[in-house]
Protein backbone atom coordinates (compact mmCIF):
# COMPACT_ATOMS: atom_id res chain seq x y z
CA UNK A 1 0.00 0.00 0.00
CA UNK A 2 1.18 3.49 -0.72
CA UNK A 3 0.40 6.67 1.08
CA UNK A 4 -2.78 8.63 0.39
CA UNK A 5 -1.91 11.13 -2.27
CA UNK A 6 -2.73 14.80 -2.11
CA UNK A 7 -5.86 15.61 -4.03
CA UNK A 8 -7.20 12.07 -3.76
CA UNK A 9 -10.95 11.47 -3.79
CA UNK A 10 -12.24 9.40 -0.86
CA UNK A 11 -15.49 7.46 -1.33
CA UNK A 12 -17.22 9.82 1.12
CA UNK A 13 -17.31 12.57 -1.51
CA UNK A 14 -19.38 10.37 -3.78
CA UNK A 15 -21.62 9.34 -0.89
CA UNK A 16 -22.29 12.96 0.06
CA UNK A 17 -23.09 13.85 -3.56
CA UNK A 18 -25.30 10.75 -3.83
CA UNK A 19 -27.55 12.15 -1.10
CA UNK A 20 -28.58 15.03 -3.37
CA UNK A 21 -29.02 12.75 -6.36
CA UNK A 22 -31.22 10.43 -4.29
CA UNK A 23 -33.44 13.33 -3.24
CA UNK A 24 -33.87 14.16 -6.94
CA UNK A 25 -34.40 10.47 -7.73
CA UNK A 26 -37.38 10.39 -5.38
CA UNK A 27 -39.43 12.58 -7.70
CA UNK A 28 -41.88 9.73 -8.27
CA UNK A 29 -43.08 10.05 -4.67
CA UNK A 30 -44.56 13.47 -5.42
CA UNK A 31 -47.36 12.14 -7.63
CA UNK A 32 -49.90 12.84 -4.88
CA UNK A 33 -48.94 16.54 -4.94
CA UNK A 34 -50.00 17.15 -8.53
CA UNK A 35 -52.41 14.26 -9.23
CA UNK A 36 -55.47 16.25 -8.02
CA UNK A 37 -54.64 18.93 -10.60
CA UNK A 38 -54.29 16.30 -13.32
CA UNK A 39 -57.78 15.09 -12.42
CA UNK A 40 -59.44 18.51 -12.16
CA UNK A 41 -57.67 20.43 -14.95
CA UNK A 42 -57.71 17.60 -17.48
CA UNK A 43 -61.01 16.05 -16.40
CA UNK A 44 -59.80 12.50 -15.69
CA UNK A 45 -61.77 9.80 -13.89
CA UNK A 46 -60.32 8.12 -10.82
CA UNK A 47 -59.39 5.03 -12.83
CA UNK A 48 -57.64 7.15 -15.47
CA UNK A 49 -55.75 8.88 -12.67
CA UNK A 50 -54.88 5.53 -11.12
CA UNK A 51 -53.54 4.25 -14.45
CA UNK A 52 -51.35 7.36 -14.58
CA UNK A 53 -50.15 6.34 -11.13
CA UNK A 54 -49.16 2.99 -12.65
CA UNK A 55 -47.15 4.87 -15.29
CA UNK A 56 -45.48 6.72 -12.41
CA UNK A 57 -44.44 3.40 -10.82
CA UNK A 58 -43.44 1.72 -14.07
CA UNK A 59 -41.14 4.57 -14.98
CA UNK A 60 -39.65 4.78 -11.50
CA UNK A 61 -38.88 1.10 -11.12
CA UNK A 62 -38.13 -0.29 -14.58
CA UNK A 63 -34.37 -0.01 -14.45
CA UNK A 64 -33.08 -2.93 -16.50
CA UNK A 65 -31.38 -0.60 -18.99
CA UNK A 66 -29.70 1.50 -16.24
CA UNK A 67 -28.58 -1.75 -14.62
CA UNK A 68 -26.92 -2.92 -17.82
CA UNK A 69 -25.49 0.53 -18.50
CA UNK A 70 -23.76 0.63 -15.09
CA UNK A 71 -21.46 -2.19 -16.21
CA UNK A 72 -20.67 -0.58 -19.56
CA UNK A 73 -20.53 3.17 -18.96
CA UNK A 74 -19.18 5.49 -16.24
CA UNK A 75 -21.66 6.85 -13.66
CA UNK A 76 -21.76 10.32 -15.21
CA UNK A 77 -23.11 8.90 -18.47
CA UNK A 78 -25.89 7.02 -16.63
CA UNK A 79 -26.75 10.17 -14.68
CA UNK A 80 -26.92 12.17 -17.91
CA UNK A 81 -29.68 9.93 -19.27
CA UNK A 82 -31.66 10.57 -16.09
CA UNK A 83 -31.19 14.32 -16.56
CA UNK A 84 -32.67 14.27 -20.06
CA UNK A 85 -35.51 11.93 -19.04
CA UNK A 86 -36.68 14.25 -16.25
CA UNK A 87 -36.41 17.36 -18.41
CA UNK A 88 -38.46 16.04 -21.32
CA UNK A 89 -40.94 13.94 -19.30
CA UNK A 90 -41.88 16.49 -16.66
CA UNK A 91 -41.70 19.22 -19.28
CA UNK A 92 -44.61 17.64 -21.16
CA UNK A 93 -46.64 17.28 -17.95
CA UNK A 94 -45.99 20.93 -17.09
CA UNK A 95 -47.20 22.00 -20.53
CA UNK A 96 -50.45 20.10 -19.94
CA UNK A 97 -51.20 21.16 -16.34
CA UNK A 98 -50.26 24.79 -16.96
CA UNK A 99 -52.45 24.60 -20.08
CA UNK A 100 -49.62 26.05 -22.14
CA UNK A 101 -50.51 23.31 -24.63
CA UNK A 102 -54.19 22.40 -24.86
CA UNK A 103 -55.75 18.94 -25.25
CA UNK A 104 -52.70 16.69 -25.11
CA UNK A 105 -53.85 13.08 -25.65
CA UNK A 106 -54.05 10.84 -22.58
CA UNK A 107 -51.56 8.36 -24.02
CA UNK A 108 -49.00 11.15 -24.54
CA UNK A 109 -49.27 12.11 -20.85
CA UNK A 110 -48.98 8.45 -19.83
CA UNK A 111 -45.77 8.00 -21.82
CA UNK A 112 -44.42 11.36 -20.60
CA UNK A 113 -44.95 10.34 -16.98
CA UNK A 114 -43.18 7.01 -17.62
CA UNK A 115 -40.20 8.87 -19.11
CA UNK A 116 -40.20 11.49 -16.35
CA UNK A 117 -40.14 9.02 -13.47
CA UNK A 118 -37.73 6.71 -15.32
CA UNK A 119 -35.19 9.41 -14.51
CA UNK A 120 -35.38 7.99 -10.97
CA UNK A 121 -34.13 4.63 -12.20
CA UNK A 122 -31.16 6.14 -14.02
CA UNK A 123 -30.21 8.57 -11.25
CA UNK A 124 -30.77 6.10 -8.40
CA UNK A 125 -29.04 3.15 -10.07
CA UNK A 126 -25.94 5.19 -10.89
CA UNK A 127 -25.34 6.36 -7.33
CA UNK A 128 -26.49 3.18 -5.58
CA UNK A 129 -24.36 0.78 -7.62
CA UNK A 130 -21.32 3.07 -7.46
CA UNK A 131 -21.51 3.53 -3.68
CA UNK A 132 -22.30 -0.13 -2.95
CA UNK A 133 -19.12 -1.00 -4.84
CA UNK A 134 -17.15 1.76 -3.10
CA UNK A 135 -18.28 0.38 0.31
CA UNK A 136 -18.54 -3.38 -0.38
CA UNK A 137 -18.32 -4.50 3.26
CA UNK A 138 -20.92 -2.00 4.52
CA UNK A 139 -23.69 -2.79 2.06
CA UNK A 140 -26.60 -2.77 4.48
CA UNK A 141 -25.56 0.54 5.99
CA UNK A 142 -24.96 2.25 2.63
CA UNK A 143 -28.19 0.90 1.14
CA UNK A 144 -30.12 2.05 4.21
CA UNK A 145 -28.66 5.56 4.04
CA UNK A 146 -29.17 6.07 0.30
CA UNK A 147 -32.63 4.53 0.15
CA UNK A 148 -33.48 6.46 3.32
CA UNK A 149 -32.80 9.74 1.58
CA UNK A 150 -34.97 8.61 -1.35
CA UNK A 151 -37.71 7.96 1.18
CA UNK A 152 -37.25 11.49 2.52
CA UNK A 153 -37.47 13.05 -0.92
CA UNK A 154 -41.26 13.15 -0.81
CA UNK A 155 -41.11 15.22 2.38
CA UNK A 156 -38.42 17.49 0.89
CA UNK A 157 -40.52 18.19 -2.19
CA UNK A 158 -43.62 18.65 -0.03
CA UNK A 159 -41.75 21.26 2.03
CA UNK A 160 -40.84 23.19 -1.09
CA UNK A 161 -44.34 22.70 -2.53
CA UNK A 162 -46.10 24.21 0.48
CA UNK A 163 -43.60 26.87 1.58
CA UNK A 164 -42.18 28.20 -1.68
CA UNK A 165 -44.58 27.18 -4.45
CA UNK A 166 -47.76 27.88 -2.45
CA UNK A 167 -49.30 24.56 -3.44
CA UNK A 168 -49.11 25.21 -7.19
CA UNK A 169 -49.02 21.94 -9.16
CA UNK A 170 -47.79 23.63 -12.35
CA UNK A 171 -44.94 25.35 -10.46
CA UNK A 172 -44.03 22.00 -8.88
CA UNK A 173 -43.85 20.30 -12.28
CA UNK A 174 -41.70 23.18 -13.56
CA UNK A 175 -39.38 22.67 -10.58
CA UNK A 176 -39.05 18.98 -11.44
CA UNK A 177 -38.46 19.86 -15.10
CA UNK A 178 -35.57 22.21 -14.34
CA UNK A 179 -34.38 21.38 -10.81
CA UNK A 180 -33.64 17.67 -11.24
CA UNK A 181 -31.40 18.25 -14.30
CA UNK A 182 -29.47 20.93 -12.41
CA UNK A 183 -28.80 18.57 -9.49
CA UNK A 184 -27.79 15.75 -11.81
CA UNK A 185 -25.42 17.89 -13.85
CA UNK A 186 -23.74 19.38 -10.77
CA UNK A 187 -23.32 16.12 -8.89
CA UNK A 188 -22.22 13.86 -11.76
CA UNK A 189 -18.64 15.12 -11.37
CA UNK A 190 -18.49 13.82 -7.79
CA UNK A 191 -20.21 10.42 -8.19
CA UNK A 192 -17.24 8.33 -9.27
CA UNK A 193 -15.79 4.90 -8.54
CA UNK A 194 -12.73 4.73 -6.31
CA UNK A 195 -10.75 2.20 -4.34
CA UNK A 196 -13.29 0.29 -2.21
CA UNK A 197 -13.33 1.12 1.50
CA UNK A 198 -12.03 -1.81 3.56
CA UNK A 199 -14.28 -1.27 6.57
CA UNK A 200 -11.27 -1.70 8.86
CA UNK A 201 -10.75 1.97 9.72
CA UNK A 202 -12.02 2.89 13.17
CA UNK A 203 -13.35 6.25 11.96
CA UNK A 204 -15.49 4.71 9.23
CA UNK A 205 -18.17 3.58 11.69
CA UNK A 206 -18.25 7.08 13.18
CA UNK A 207 -18.72 8.63 9.77
CA UNK A 208 -21.68 6.40 9.02
CA UNK A 209 -23.20 7.28 12.39
CA UNK A 210 -22.81 10.97 11.60
CA UNK A 211 -24.65 10.64 8.26
CA UNK A 212 -27.39 8.57 9.89
CA UNK A 213 -27.80 11.15 12.65
CA UNK A 214 -27.90 13.96 10.07
CA UNK A 215 -30.59 12.15 8.07
CA UNK A 216 -32.71 11.52 11.17
CA UNK A 217 -32.39 15.19 12.14
CA UNK A 218 -33.50 16.18 8.64
CA UNK A 219 -36.46 13.78 8.80
CA UNK A 220 -37.67 15.13 12.15
CA UNK A 221 -37.17 18.69 10.94
CA UNK A 222 -39.20 18.11 7.77
CA UNK A 223 -42.10 16.52 9.60
CA UNK A 224 -42.14 19.26 12.26
CA UNK A 225 -42.01 22.17 9.84
CA UNK A 226 -44.68 20.64 7.58
CA UNK A 227 -47.04 20.34 10.55
CA UNK A 228 -46.25 23.91 11.65
CA UNK A 229 -47.02 25.17 8.16
CA UNK A 230 -50.32 23.30 8.17
CA UNK A 231 -51.62 24.64 11.48
CA UNK A 232 -50.05 28.10 11.65
CA UNK A 233 -49.91 30.99 9.24
CA UNK A 234 -46.23 31.47 8.47
CA UNK A 235 -44.90 34.44 6.56
CA UNK A 236 -42.70 34.14 3.50
CA UNK A 237 -39.60 35.09 5.47
CA UNK A 238 -40.02 32.22 7.96
CA UNK A 239 -40.85 29.80 5.14
CA UNK A 240 -37.65 30.71 3.30
CA UNK A 241 -35.65 30.30 6.54
CA UNK A 242 -37.14 26.83 6.93
CA UNK A 243 -36.05 25.95 3.38
CA UNK A 244 -32.54 27.33 3.98
CA UNK A 245 -32.11 25.17 7.10
CA UNK A 246 -33.33 22.15 5.11
CA UNK A 247 -30.66 22.77 2.47
CA UNK A 248 -27.96 23.00 5.16
CA UNK A 249 -29.08 19.68 6.64
CA UNK A 250 -28.96 18.10 3.18
CA UNK A 251 -25.35 19.26 2.87
CA UNK A 252 -24.33 17.69 6.20
CA UNK A 253 -22.83 14.47 4.69
CA UNK A 254 -20.34 16.61 2.75
CA UNK A 255 -18.84 17.61 6.12
CA UNK A 256 -17.07 14.24 6.24
CA UNK A 257 -14.80 14.70 3.18
CA UNK A 258 -14.29 18.32 4.26
CA UNK A 259 -13.15 17.14 7.69
CA UNK A 260 -10.89 14.50 6.11
CA UNK A 261 -9.29 17.20 3.96
CA UNK A 262 -8.72 19.63 6.82
CA UNK A 263 -7.75 17.01 9.41
CA UNK A 264 -6.24 14.03 7.55
CA UNK A 265 -5.72 10.81 9.48
CA UNK A 266 -2.03 9.93 9.75
CA UNK A 267 -1.52 6.17 9.81
CA UNK A 268 1.43 4.06 10.71
CA UNK A 269 3.87 2.94 8.04
CA UNK A 270 2.35 0.16 5.95
CA UNK A 271 -1.25 1.02 6.82
CA UNK A 272 -1.79 3.87 4.37
CA UNK A 273 -4.55 3.47 1.87
CA UNK A 274 -4.22 4.51 -1.74
CA UNK A 275 -7.37 6.21 -2.95
CA UNK A 276 -8.06 7.37 -6.45
CA UNK A 277 -6.62 10.76 -7.33
CA UNK A 278 -8.90 13.37 -8.82
CA UNK A 279 -7.12 13.03 -12.14
CA UNK A 280 -7.03 9.23 -12.04
CA UNK A 281 -10.65 8.50 -11.17
CA UNK A 282 -11.75 5.70 -13.47
CA UNK A 283 -13.54 2.39 -13.44
CA UNK A 284 -10.20 0.62 -13.73
CA UNK A 285 -9.30 1.62 -10.18
CA UNK A 286 -12.20 -0.40 -8.80
CA UNK A 287 -12.20 -4.11 -9.73
CA UNK A 288 -15.86 -4.32 -8.76
CA UNK A 289 -16.65 -1.81 -11.51
CA UNK A 290 -14.23 -3.21 -14.07
CA UNK A 291 -13.79 -6.93 -13.38
CA UNK A 292 -11.23 -7.30 -16.15
CA UNK A 293 -8.76 -5.34 -13.98
CA UNK A 294 -9.05 -7.77 -11.09
CA UNK A 295 -7.04 -10.95 -10.81
CA UNK A 296 -10.16 -12.67 -9.56
CA UNK A 297 -11.58 -12.58 -13.05
CA UNK A 298 -8.55 -13.52 -15.12
CA UNK A 299 -9.69 -17.11 -15.41
CA UNK A 300 -12.45 -16.05 -17.79
CA UNK A 301 -10.11 -16.07 -20.80
CA UNK A 302 -10.66 -19.78 -21.30
CA UNK A 303 -14.08 -19.04 -22.76
CA UNK A 304 -12.43 -17.61 -25.89
CA UNK A 305 -13.69 -19.25 -29.06
CA UNK A 306 -10.12 -19.37 -30.38
CA UNK A 307 -9.15 -22.08 -27.90
CA UNK A 308 -9.98 -25.62 -29.02
CA UNK A 309 -11.78 -28.01 -26.71
CA UNK A 310 -8.75 -30.35 -26.61
CA UNK A 311 -6.39 -27.52 -25.69
CA UNK A 312 -8.84 -26.40 -23.01
CA UNK A 313 -9.04 -29.86 -21.46
CA UNK A 314 -5.25 -30.15 -21.49
CA UNK A 315 -4.91 -26.74 -19.84
CA UNK A 316 -7.39 -27.72 -17.14
CA UNK A 317 -5.60 -31.02 -16.54
CA UNK A 318 -2.22 -29.31 -16.20
CA UNK A 319 -3.65 -26.75 -13.78
CA UNK A 320 -2.99 -23.81 -16.06
CA UNK A 321 -6.55 -22.66 -15.67
CA UNK A 322 -9.50 -23.61 -13.51
CA UNK A 323 -12.56 -25.20 -15.04
CA UNK A 324 -15.57 -22.95 -14.80
CA UNK A 325 -18.09 -23.94 -12.15
CA UNK A 326 -21.44 -22.56 -11.25
CA UNK A 327 -21.27 -19.85 -8.56
CA UNK A 328 -22.39 -20.54 -5.03
CA UNK A 329 -24.68 -18.20 -3.13
CA UNK A 330 -22.59 -15.25 -2.00
CA UNK A 331 -20.41 -15.26 -5.11
CA UNK A 332 -20.81 -13.23 -8.29
CA UNK A 333 -23.71 -14.43 -10.45
CA UNK A 334 -24.56 -13.34 -13.94
CA UNK A 335 -28.19 -12.34 -14.42
CA UNK A 336 -28.90 -15.60 -16.26
CA UNK A 337 -27.40 -17.64 -13.45
CA UNK A 338 -29.32 -15.75 -10.78
CA UNK A 339 -32.73 -15.83 -12.44
CA UNK A 340 -32.95 -19.65 -12.36
CA UNK A 341 -32.41 -19.82 -8.58
CA UNK A 342 -35.28 -20.44 -6.17
CA UNK A 343 -33.88 -17.86 -3.74
CA UNK A 344 -34.04 -15.21 -6.48
CA UNK A 345 -37.74 -15.74 -7.06
CA UNK A 346 -38.58 -16.10 -3.38
CA UNK A 347 -36.94 -12.73 -2.74
CA UNK A 348 -38.72 -11.25 -5.77
CA UNK A 349 -42.18 -12.37 -4.60
CA UNK A 350 -41.58 -11.28 -1.01
CA UNK A 351 -40.60 -7.85 -2.28
CA UNK A 352 -43.51 -7.83 -4.76
CA UNK A 353 -46.12 -8.46 -2.07
CA UNK A 354 -44.58 -5.92 0.30
CA UNK A 355 -44.00 -2.96 -2.03
CA UNK A 356 -46.89 -3.77 -4.38
CA UNK A 357 -49.39 -3.46 -1.56
CA UNK A 358 -47.64 -0.43 -0.05
CA UNK A 359 -47.46 1.52 -3.31
CA UNK A 360 -51.20 0.96 -3.80
CA UNK A 361 -51.85 3.06 -0.71
CA UNK A 362 -49.20 5.62 -1.66
CA UNK A 363 -50.68 6.15 -5.14
CA UNK A 364 -54.18 6.58 -3.72
CA UNK A 365 -53.24 8.42 -0.53
CA UNK A 366 -54.99 11.66 -1.50
CA UNK A 367 -58.20 9.83 -2.41
CA UNK A 368 -58.02 7.63 0.71
CA UNK A 369 -57.76 10.77 2.81
CA UNK A 370 -60.74 12.43 1.10
CA UNK A 371 -62.87 9.29 1.45
CA UNK A 372 -62.19 9.29 5.19
CA UNK A 373 -62.71 13.02 5.71
CA UNK A 374 -59.16 14.39 5.28
CA UNK A 375 -59.25 16.77 2.32
CA UNK A 376 -55.58 17.85 2.39
CA UNK A 377 -53.14 14.97 1.94
CA UNK A 378 -50.06 17.10 2.66
CA UNK A 379 -49.52 15.86 6.22
CA UNK A 380 -50.41 12.29 5.24
CA UNK A 381 -47.79 12.32 2.48
CA UNK A 382 -45.19 13.95 4.72
CA UNK A 383 -45.86 11.41 7.48
CA UNK A 384 -45.64 8.51 5.02
CA UNK A 385 -42.34 9.89 3.68
CA UNK A 386 -40.94 10.35 7.19
CA UNK A 387 -41.85 6.82 8.25
CA UNK A 388 -40.74 5.39 4.90
CA UNK A 389 -37.36 6.97 5.61
CA UNK A 390 -37.24 5.50 9.12
CA UNK A 391 -38.01 2.07 7.70
CA UNK A 392 -35.28 2.27 5.08
CA UNK A 393 -32.60 3.69 7.35
CA UNK A 394 -33.58 1.61 10.38
CA UNK A 395 -33.69 -1.65 8.44
CA UNK A 396 -30.11 -1.07 7.30
CA UNK A 397 -28.89 -0.36 10.84
CA UNK A 398 -30.87 -3.11 12.59
CA UNK A 399 -30.28 -5.83 10.01
CA UNK A 400 -26.56 -4.96 9.88
CA UNK A 401 -26.32 -5.37 13.66
CA UNK A 402 -28.09 -8.71 13.82
CA UNK A 403 -26.47 -10.14 10.72
CA UNK A 404 -23.04 -9.51 12.26
CA UNK A 405 -23.87 -10.51 15.84
CA UNK A 406 -26.33 -13.37 15.25
CA UNK A 407 -25.86 -14.16 11.51
CA UNK A 408 -29.61 -13.55 11.24
CA UNK A 409 -30.68 -13.27 7.59
CA UNK A 410 -31.95 -9.82 6.68
CA UNK A 411 -35.15 -11.30 5.24
CA UNK A 412 -36.30 -12.04 8.79
CA UNK A 413 -37.22 -8.35 9.05
CA UNK A 414 -39.28 -8.55 5.87
CA UNK A 415 -41.33 -11.30 7.54
CA UNK A 416 -41.85 -9.20 10.68
CA UNK A 417 -42.88 -6.05 8.80
CA UNK A 418 -45.22 -7.83 6.41
CA UNK A 419 -46.97 -9.32 9.43
CA UNK A 420 -47.41 -5.77 10.73
CA UNK A 421 -48.69 -4.72 7.30
CA UNK A 422 -51.51 -7.28 7.61
CA UNK A 423 -52.65 -5.57 10.81
CA UNK A 424 -52.21 -2.14 9.20
CA UNK A 425 -54.47 -2.95 6.24
CA UNK A 426 -57.08 -4.34 8.60
CA UNK A 427 -56.84 -1.04 10.49
CA UNK A 428 -57.40 0.88 7.25
CA UNK A 429 -60.36 -1.34 6.39
CA UNK A 430 -61.97 -0.79 9.80
CA UNK A 431 -61.90 3.00 9.24
CA UNK A 432 -61.97 3.59 12.99
CA UNK A 433 -61.91 7.26 13.87
CA UNK A 434 -58.44 8.64 14.52
CA UNK A 435 -56.56 5.62 13.08
CA UNK A 436 -55.77 6.98 9.59
CA UNK A 437 -52.54 8.70 10.60
CA UNK A 438 -51.38 5.79 12.75
CA UNK A 439 -52.05 3.30 9.94
CA UNK A 440 -50.21 5.53 7.43
CA UNK A 441 -47.20 5.82 9.76
CA UNK A 442 -47.01 2.06 10.32
CA UNK A 443 -47.37 1.33 6.62
CA UNK A 444 -44.66 3.86 5.77
CA UNK A 445 -42.18 2.14 8.10
CA UNK A 446 -42.98 -1.35 6.82
CA UNK A 447 -42.90 -0.20 3.19
CA UNK A 448 -39.46 1.33 3.70
CA UNK A 449 -38.10 -1.85 5.26
CA UNK A 450 -38.85 -3.81 2.07
CA UNK A 451 -36.47 -1.54 0.12
CA UNK A 452 -33.82 -1.37 2.84
CA UNK A 453 -33.63 -5.18 3.12
CA UNK A 454 -34.00 -6.29 -0.51
CA UNK A 455 -31.00 -4.33 -1.79
CA UNK A 456 -28.20 -5.65 0.46
CA UNK A 457 -29.76 -9.14 0.43
CA UNK A 458 -29.63 -9.29 -3.37
CA UNK A 459 -26.00 -8.12 -3.34
CA UNK A 460 -24.98 -10.64 -0.67
CA UNK A 461 -26.63 -13.56 -2.45
CA UNK A 462 -25.64 -12.78 -6.03
CA UNK A 463 -22.62 -10.47 -5.75
CA UNK A 464 -21.84 -6.94 -6.91
CA UNK A 465 -20.46 -7.66 -10.38
CA UNK A 466 -23.93 -7.68 -12.01
CA UNK A 467 -25.74 -6.06 -9.11
CA UNK A 468 -27.17 -3.23 -11.24
CA UNK A 469 -29.33 -5.44 -13.44
CA UNK A 470 -30.22 -7.95 -10.67
CA UNK A 471 -31.33 -5.19 -8.29
CA UNK A 472 -33.37 -3.45 -10.97
CA UNK A 473 -35.10 -6.67 -11.97
CA UNK A 474 -36.07 -7.12 -8.32
CA UNK A 475 -37.53 -3.61 -8.39
CA UNK A 476 -39.98 -4.66 -11.09
CA UNK A 477 -42.08 -5.97 -8.20
CA UNK A 478 -43.10 -2.37 -7.55
CA UNK A 479 -44.64 -1.47 -10.95
CA UNK A 480 -46.14 -4.94 -11.39
CA UNK A 481 -47.79 -4.56 -7.98
CA UNK A 482 -48.93 -1.05 -8.87
CA UNK A 483 -50.48 -2.27 -12.12
CA UNK A 484 -52.35 -5.18 -10.51
CA UNK A 485 -53.25 -3.80 -7.09
CA UNK A 486 -53.49 -0.06 -7.72
CA UNK A 487 -54.40 0.30 -11.38
CA UNK A 488 -56.76 -2.64 -11.63
CA UNK A 489 -57.99 -3.51 -8.13
CA UNK A 490 -58.12 -0.16 -6.26
CA UNK A 491 -59.21 1.86 -9.30
CA UNK A 492 -62.11 -0.43 -10.16
CA UNK A 493 -63.29 -0.79 -6.56
CA UNK A 494 -63.23 3.00 -6.08
CA UNK A 495 -65.10 3.79 -9.31
CA UNK A 496 -67.65 1.07 -8.56
CA UNK A 497 -68.37 2.57 -5.14
CA UNK A 498 -68.46 6.10 -6.62
CA UNK A 499 -71.05 4.95 -9.16
CA UNK A 500 -73.24 3.67 -6.33
CA UNK A 501 -73.08 7.18 -4.83
CA UNK A 502 -74.05 8.67 -8.23
CA UNK A 503 -70.95 10.82 -8.44
CA UNK A 504 -67.34 10.93 -9.67
CA UNK A 505 -65.95 10.95 -6.12
CA UNK A 506 -66.44 8.38 -3.40
CA UNK A 507 -66.91 9.17 0.28
CA UNK A 508 -66.80 6.65 3.10
CA UNK A 509 -64.87 3.54 4.20
CA UNK A 510 -66.34 1.34 1.46
CA UNK A 511 -64.32 3.19 -1.20
CA UNK A 512 -61.19 1.15 -0.42
CA UNK A 513 -62.32 -1.47 2.12
CA UNK A 514 -62.29 -4.45 -0.26
CA UNK A 515 -58.89 -3.33 -1.58
CA UNK A 516 -57.44 -3.22 1.94
CA UNK A 517 -58.75 -6.70 2.79
CA UNK A 518 -57.21 -8.20 -0.34
CA UNK A 519 -53.89 -6.44 0.35
CA UNK A 520 -53.90 -7.90 3.87
CA UNK A 521 -54.25 -11.39 2.37
CA UNK A 522 -51.38 -10.77 -0.05
CA UNK A 523 -49.11 -9.66 2.79
CA UNK A 524 -50.02 -12.89 4.59
CA UNK A 525 -48.68 -14.81 1.60
CA UNK A 526 -45.59 -12.58 1.56
CA UNK A 527 -44.97 -13.33 5.24
CA UNK A 528 -45.02 -17.07 4.53
CA UNK A 529 -42.57 -16.73 1.61
CA UNK A 530 -40.20 -14.56 3.65
CA UNK A 531 -40.13 -17.14 6.46
CA UNK A 532 -39.26 -19.87 3.95
CA UNK A 533 -36.53 -17.68 2.45
CA UNK A 534 -35.08 -16.84 5.87
CA UNK A 535 -34.78 -20.53 6.74
CA UNK A 536 -33.08 -21.24 3.40
CA UNK A 537 -30.61 -18.37 3.79
CA UNK A 538 -29.45 -19.03 7.35
CA UNK A 539 -26.49 -21.24 6.25
CA UNK A 540 -25.43 -18.60 3.69
CA UNK A 541 -25.26 -15.85 6.30
CA UNK A 542 -23.46 -18.13 8.74
CA UNK A 543 -20.80 -18.49 6.06
CA UNK A 544 -20.64 -14.81 5.04
CA UNK A 545 -20.62 -13.42 8.59
CA UNK A 546 -18.95 -16.26 10.48
CA UNK A 547 -16.49 -13.95 12.27
CA UNK A 548 -18.88 -11.05 12.81
CA UNK A 549 -17.73 -9.19 9.70
CA UNK A 550 -18.53 -9.58 6.05
CA UNK A 551 -16.26 -11.95 4.15
CA UNK A 552 -15.85 -11.07 0.50
CA UNK A 553 -16.34 -14.40 -1.33
CA UNK A 554 -13.85 -15.71 -3.84
CA UNK A 555 -14.80 -15.41 -7.49
CA UNK A 556 -16.32 -18.49 -9.04
CA UNK A 557 -14.14 -18.25 -12.07
CA UNK A 558 -16.25 -16.11 -14.35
Amino acid sequence: MVELKAGSRPPWVGLGAAVWVQIAAGNGYTFSLYSPSLKSVLGFTQQQLTILGVANDIGENVGILPGIACNKFPPWAVLLVGVFASFFGYGVLWLAVSQTVQSLPYWVLWIALCIATNSSAWLGTAVLVTNMRNFPVSRGTVAGILKGYVGLSGAVFTEVFTMVLNGSASSHLLLLTLGIPVIGLVMMYFVRPCTPASGEDSWEHGHFLFIQAASVTLAVYLLTTTILKEYFSLGNTISYIFIAVMVILLMAPLAIPLKMTLFPVIKKQGEQVDLVSAEGDSDQMNPLLNPSSSAAYLGSFYESEDVSEVDMLLAVGEGAIKKKRKPRRGEDFTFREAIVKADFWLLWFVYFFGVGSGVTVLNNLAQIGVSLGVNDATILLSMFSFCNFLGRLGSGVVSEHFVRSKTLPRTFWMAITQTIMILTFLLYASALKGTLYAATALLGICYGVQFGIMIPTASELFGLRHFGIIFNFMQLGNPVGALLFSGWLAGQVYDSEAAKQLGSSCIGPNCFRLTFLILAGLCGLGTFFSIVLTIRLRPVYQMLYANGSFRLPQSSGH
